[in-house]
């Protein structure tokens, strides 16, 4: 017996061995059993990196499956002297924020961060060689399955305009009633702008915080917003923009120029980014949570955009996988550290003094604003 017990004692510390070696103990993928699957070394270069630090590799999207590779796949990515594991998948979103993923999406791979910069992160440049090998076949694959998300850009497939342009007030604490808004964006030139850009005259908007865009990409189509356009004019609209990753020191001291801004100006507030769901879900839970929201308003007002988009299904798996994403945010912002409903405006007030670096009276007057 005693033979018996030491042998699988043996065994179970040489397979935990194994999982370290094939990257199976960090948090991007489940753990599992290395992969039997050889496939043949990924080697490229860096041909080009966004504004928010994806690389896009000098290797096409067919070249890539053609040494076997696909979505659900678990790889390990090496740049330089960084090296991580990460999921194959075809959405930045098949992960949750912060965490890495290889996506393929004609015409391009990329290797990107969910709201983060992959380039920050791993010092890569454009010219750098990365290599990308399999960890686990078929790894992530169920993971993979549930995040799939689907939209379309025709205004009949959606119940309402404000469904469509994903158009609403947050709510939450004691925030007053049509005092802020979160939106797409209305200057974007694509099929949702002019319904958010008519919703923000409708609403009486009189203050925009636009995440997104610069003076110049917001020039491209601002005259077919008219009213918005005649925010501007006026100095009512700020354009910042911002990455997407929230710990980055840039995106931190852009949102504190934003939130000076509203300090400074009248609601109605319109806060928004492309989509009106990553960049504007952070600082509008940011901002609602300072006025005393509960975890379940944060999380059912940053699920309203996965539902208006692509129909998530509250009291599926893949609406709690996604909606975690709120006490995770609330989580980094405390030093790991799980937030309760009675911490939260304390989290939020600490986080916007002690890292945005705003005054005690400037978080005060940002409250009384939107209460």
């Amino acid at each position: 017996m005693k033979k018996l017990s030491l042998s699988i004692l043996l065994l179970s510390l040489l397979l935990s061995i194994v999982m370290v070696a094939a990257g199976c103990t960090t948090t991007q993928a489940p753990a599992a059993t290395a992969s039997l699957v050889a496939l043949a070394e990924a080697k490229s270069t860096v041909a080009s990196i966004s504004k928010y630090g994806n690389l896009t590799l000098a290797i096409a999207p067919a070249d890539f499956k053609s040494l076997g590779y696909e979505a659900g796949d678990v790889v390990t990515i090496k740049v330089g002297d960084y090296t991580c594991t990460a999921p194959v998948g075809t959405n930045y979103s098949d992960v949750d924020n912060g965490k890495a993923v290889v996506r393929i999406k004609d015409p391009e791979v990329q290797v990107a961060i969910n709201m983060g910069n992959f380039a920050k992160a791993s010092g890569a440049q454009v010219g750098s060689e990365i290599t990308i090998n399999l960890s686990n076949k078929s790894g992530y694959l169920k993971e993979y399955q549930i995040r799939q998300l689907k939209k379309t850009e025709v205004r009949a497939d959606y119940a309402s305009d404000e469904v469509f342009a994903n158009f609403r007030a947050v709510k939450g604490g004691k925030i007053a009633a049509n005092r802020l808004y979160r939106s797409s964006n209305p200057v974007l030139g694509d099929a949702r702008a002019p319904f958010s850009a008519a919703l923000a005259e409708k609403a009486g908007i009189k203050t925009v915080i636009n995440l997104a865009d610069s003076k110049e990409s917001a020039a491209q189509h601002i005259a077919e917003a008219p009213y918005y356009k005649s925010l501007d004019d006026g100095g009512n609209v700020i354009m910042l923009d911002m990455g997407v990753s929230f710990t980055d020191p840039e995106f931190i001291a852009k949102l504190h120029d934003g939130l000076i801004f509203m300090t400074t100006h009248q609601g109605p507030y319109l806060v928004h980014c492309n989509e009106g769901k990553d960049r504007a879900g952070f600082v509008n839970a940011l901002l609602a949570a300072l006025c005393g929201a509960s975890m379940d308003e944060l999380k059912s007002d940053y699920m309203i955009s996965y539902e208006n988009y692509y129909g998530v299904k509250q009291g599926t798996e893949q609406y709690d996988m996604i909606a975690k994403t709120i006490p995770d945010m609330f989580a980094d912002l405390n030093g790991g550290k799980q937030v309760s409903d009675s911490k939260l405006s304390k989290v939020a007030t600490s986080y916007l003094i002690d890292k945005v670096g705003l005054t005690k009276g400037q978080v005060n007057t940002l409250k009384a604003n939107l209460e």
